[in-house]
């Protein structure tokens, strides 16, 4: 399903070409002689100049994760969202699609909703009281008769929208990216059978993280640091990542649980004729993604301390509750855990060079009861525990960027990931300051 206008934007204000050539050339320079397997430079965690790209290069070009089909099950309802200099209106329409509306008041420029989420039938400006449709046209402009004009040229400015096995994506760009559509049959078959079409929100999490984009990307990509996550690490096995001869002593007991787990989780995909494979192209391709069924600890149907189920409600066609966890990672601002019993999707928003917004959602059978068949606190727990050592994590990263001892530093086998993020991300940029 898919709405979309391709309006293009104005492209006054557009950083990259208006820095000063000396300017340009050193930070096009910075990209040039990155180091291959080494951590970024400093400039590119704290620059400003560099983040301002990162928004034209990447989230001005590129496929963004804004929301999930649960959080805007009506026409009408409307998510907003923000980062760096962006603010969207994501919006059920009447014919059951998406619009994506800049949320930028034609007249003044005030933003036209101001909250996270509501539901709305015309969009009414609280400034001056413009009034647009869903669609974003113009459809009244108070005090009519001060002043001539086409109200048919002041409509709301409008991005491109998708929805795909549930998910929501924007791109500004005028063109967006066409391989798009090459990942997303990749990822459908293993969304569909968990259906997010009858999911609802259970819970909704945002947190400010003191640290760029990309530090927080980065320290998703990889589990060498899963030693400081006790309570994910019950359900989640650190060995994630590591592969034969990389495995530490500690965890030499839990390979072998994981690697017996795997098998049964296979043999359990290929009797219900779910997809389980690693599809990994997450820097061969411009909608970089990877994609796996993974097996949990204990129970292995969830998140929690003995891997047990935390909703009674199996999810869409689901066959049964043991089925580990499908996890999706898309480039570039994007994770997915996809299990039996919820699902929950995590989005990066970029503030400025040093903050970062994660929402973090947590979704159920739309027929399940809080307090009947999930407990909301239990639900929850693991990930918001993790959640709040990311962030720590983060923000120490973030610290040491911005001191003038720091210098990039080598990553570790188990770290590929992080590797391919960066490579991604360098590419996309140097693809756009060609």
């Amino acid at each position: 399903m898919t709405a979309s206008v391709n309006v293009p934007l104005n492209s006054r204000g557009k950083l990259a070409a208006s820095l000063p050539a000396e300017q340009l050339a050193e930070i096009t320079a910075l990209f040039e002689f990155r180091r291959t397997g080494y951590s970024l430079d400093a400039p590119f965690y704290t620059d400003r100049s560099i983040f301002n790209i990162d928004m034209e290069a990447i989230f001005g070009q590129h496929w963004i994760f804004a929301a999930s089909t649960a959080e805007l099950p009506e026409p009408g309802d409307y998510v907003t969202v923000d980062y760096g200099p962006y603010s969207l209106i994501v919006l059920r329409n009447d014919d059951g699609g998406v619009n994506v509306l800049h949320n930028v008041c034609r007249h003044r420029g005030a933003r036209v909703l101001t909250e996270a989420a509501g539901s709305t039938g015309n969009l009414v400006c609280g400034y001056h009281s413009w009034t647009y449709s869903p669609e974003g046209n113009l459809i009244h402009a108070s005090a009519p008769g001060e002043t001539k004009f086409d109200k048919s040229c002041f409509g709301l400015k409008r991005a491109h929208g998708r929805e795909v096995a549930g998910l929501i994506f924007v791109c500004l760009a005028d063109e967006p990216p066409a391989d798009f559509d090459e990942t997303a049959k990749i990822f459908e078959p293993y969304l569909a059978p968990h259906d997010l079409s009858k999911t609802k929100v259970a819970y909704q999490q945002n947190i400010i993280e003191e640290g760029n984009w990309k530090l927080v990307m980065e320290n998703n990509r990889e589990c060498y640091h899963c030693d400081g996550h006790p309570e994910l690490a019950c359900s989640l096995f650190p060995t994630w990542g590591l592969t034969e001869g990389l495995i530490p002593a500690h965890l030499e007991e839990v390979w072998d649980r994981n690697k017996q787990a795997e098998a049964s989780l296979e043999e359990r995909c290929r009797r219900y004729g779910l997809p389980y494979e690693v599809v990994e192209q997450l820097d061969t391709r411009i909608a970089g993604i990877r994609i796996s069924r993974e097996p949990l600890d204990g129970e292995g149907e969830s998140f929690s301390a003995d891997g047990r189920r935390l909703s009674k409600k199996l999810l869409g066609d689901l066959p049964d509750f043991r089925l580990g966890r499908c996890s999706m990672h898309l480039q570039p601002n994007s994770w997915f855990h996809f299990l039996g019993d919820h699902v929950i999707t995590f989005g990066v928003f970029p503030i400025n060079e040093h903050q970062s917004l994660v929402r973090t959602t947590w979704l159920v059978a739309d027929d399940a009861v809080e307090g009947v068949d999930y407990d909301l606190e239990k639900l929850t727990y693991t990930w918001k525990q993790t959640n709040l050592q990311d962030k720590a994590f983060v923000e120490l990263c973030q610290q040491g960027a911005g001191s003038p001892a720091y210098e990039p530093g080598p990553y570790m086998k188990s770290e590929y990931q992080v590797e391919a993020f960066i490579n991604w991300y360098v590419q996309r940029v140097q693809e756009h300051l060609a």
